[in-house]
């Protein structure tokens, strides 16, 4: 098991419920750092909606300096949080995205009922998502909600497209798929972390207290599945650019098992390109 893995009632409940709330939280220096590379981010990226700013990590790809992007690329690369992903993913490790969720005070946007891989073009569909709070996250400032148990089936439910503009994605369940009397609330403080799994049903209410919500997710797949660039996942993405066809894929541990497409390979330490 890795040095940082999830303690076995701990990949139990990840099993489970498709969710689970690892004993780990950020060293404060750290967490301060990402603190402060939020506002930079934020001020970089003025008029992009704070709710979904995309791939923060890769560089030239919002046109960030990468000043910032070196940042969040290694806080996606952090052992303590790829070794915990290792445990329900398996040894062979692939970072193909990361996300920035910012609810500003009183304005941020709702995020329906929906699963992750209803968008993502990932064959067999498979990833495990790091959410990490940069802020206090509770139910009054929208924290995110969940069906535990709702993944176990391993398939996509009906989503239909809604064209709501107060919604953070627009590929929302079917009410029929949801039992909100089963409803959880993933509260966090900031610096800690919840693991979740891509068939997981889990959305988030509106901001409406006086606080930020802000996190960041780092997404992973195990390598043995395939990141398709020539599906049209886009379409189904809101209004913010998912840029499918051009992100990086970064080899955190292990192998490239599908060389299917090309992957940065972080595993040798020096940034060579294997496909």
């Amino acid at each position: 098991m890795p040095l940082n893995g999830l303690s076995a009632p701990e990949v139990e409940t990840y099993r489970r419920d498709g969710l689970v709330h690892p004993e780990y939280r950020l060293p404060p220096d750290l967490l301060s750092q990402m603190q402060s590379a939020l506002n930079e981010l934020l001020n970089a990226t003025r008029g992009t909606p704070q709710e979904s700013i995309i791939c923060p990590h890769v560089p030239d790809l919002n046109g960030l300096p990468r000043f910032i992007t070196e940042k969040w690329l290694t806080l996606c690369t952090l052992p303590a949080i790829v070794d915990r992903v290792v445990s329900v993913l398996g040894p062979d490790i692939i970072l193909w995205g990361s996300q920035v969720f910012c609810k500003p005070a009183g304005t941020g946007l709702e995020v329906p009922w929906h699963q992750d891989g209803e968008y993502w073009p990932i064959q067999p569909l498979a990833t495990c998502s790091a959410w990490i709070a940069l802020d206090n996250v509770d139910i009054e400032n929208g924290a995110m909600r969940y069906i535990p148990g709702s993944h176990s089936a391993r398939r996509l439910f009906p989503h239909y497209r809604s064209e709501r503009t107060d919604l953070a994605l627009n590929e929302v369940l079917a009410a029929d798929q949801v039992d909100e009397s089963k409803t959880r609330f993933d509260i966090l403080q900031a610096g800690e972390l919840s693991l979740h799994d891509v068939y997981l049903v889990h959305g988030s209410a509106p901001n409406r207290s006086s606080r930020r919500r802000a996190g960041f997710v780092a997404r992973y797949m195990p390598a043995n599945s395939h990141f398709d660039r020539a599906v049209k996942a886009e379409q189904k993405a809101n209004a913010v650019p998912t840029k499918f066809a051009e992100r990086p894929l970064y080899l955190l541990r292990g192998v490239d098992r599908t060389a299917k497409t090309h992957v940065i390979d972080l595993t040798r330490g020096d940034g060579s390109q294997t496909s």
